[in-house]
């Protein structure tokens, strides 16, 4: 692929939101939710957390990239023998929501301020997680843009990527992208923790970047060696009053980042 030519995208897209003055845009993986989902199957079904995590190592590092590392984590769930609803039924029981998620969603929507997720995960198990854990009605009211699955008649299954021609499997970038064109474009807030966000990073007007206890701080590390600006936070009750500060025009975008 040429550089500069945006990948080409075997999924479609929502339409933007092109009257709005602000738009959130989040990862969904140990961001929205408490542990990485992709992680947990890896960790616990696949080929465990020493070699995913020395894989995440080696994306951040450049010594590979995340497409194929990521098909690399899911592709030892699969060889291991678990099935596409196994892994749907595991994650519903396991994954949790961030603590102020639901506070800052309420917030959004209170406000008519779209919440995207963007995620390189898979939109099936997206879907089953999030409607498990806020309800039907909610998780249908929330856009996700993200990989989606392939599954087999004997239960095997391959994630298909949004954009297979790239190095991100999907380029994150490219839902942020089309609101930088708009003739009065909003203020986009992006929400993100790993590996998976480096190609959203540059993009977003105000980029919060989430830290974790356990160190697999990725993303905030790629920021600090990339010069990226970011605002660090560990759930989103911390971040709430710093997007509702820039809303309210009391603080300006400079005065956090």
């Amino acid at each position: 692929m040429a550089e500069g030519v945006p990948p080409v995208s075997t999924l479609p897209y929502p339409a933007i939101h092109a009257d709005k003055e602000f738009i959130v845009l989040s990862d969904w993986d140990g961001t929205i939710t408490t542990f990485d989902s992709n992680d947990y199957l890896t960790d616990n079904l696949g080929f465990g957390k020493e070699k995913r995590r020395q894989g995440n190592l080696d994306i951040l590092a450049g010594h590979d990239n995340f497409r194929d590392g990521f098909k690399k984590m899911l592709a030892s769930v699969v060889k291991n023998g678990h099935t596409f609803e196994e892994c749907k039924k595991i994650l519903k029981d396991n994954i949790k929501l961030d603590p102020g998620f639901k506070d800052f969603l309420t917030w959004c929507k209170e406000l008519d301020i779209p919440v995207i997720i963007v995620s390189s995960g898979m939109a099936p198990l997206i879907h089953a997680v999030l409607t498990n854990l806020v309800g039907e009605n909610i998780a249908n009211g929330i856009e996700v843009i993200a990989n989606d699955v392939t599954v087999s008649p004997d239960g095997s299954w391959e994630i298909q990527f949004r954009h297979p021609s790239s190095g991100f499997g999907h380029d994150k970038s490219q839902a942020i992208l089309p609101y930088r064109k708009l003739p009065k474009p909003p203020t986009l807030f992006f929400f993100g923790d790993g590996v998976s966000d480096i190609s959203a990073a540059r993009y977003a007007d105000v980029l919060f970047v989430k830290t974790k206890s356990d160190g697999e701080n990725d993303l905030s590390v790629y920021c600090q060696r990339e010069r990226i600006k970011h605002i660090l936070f560990d759930d989103f009750s911390k971040a709430l009053p710093i997007v509702q500060a820039i809303v309210a025009k009391q603080k300006s975008i400079d005065d956090y980042v």
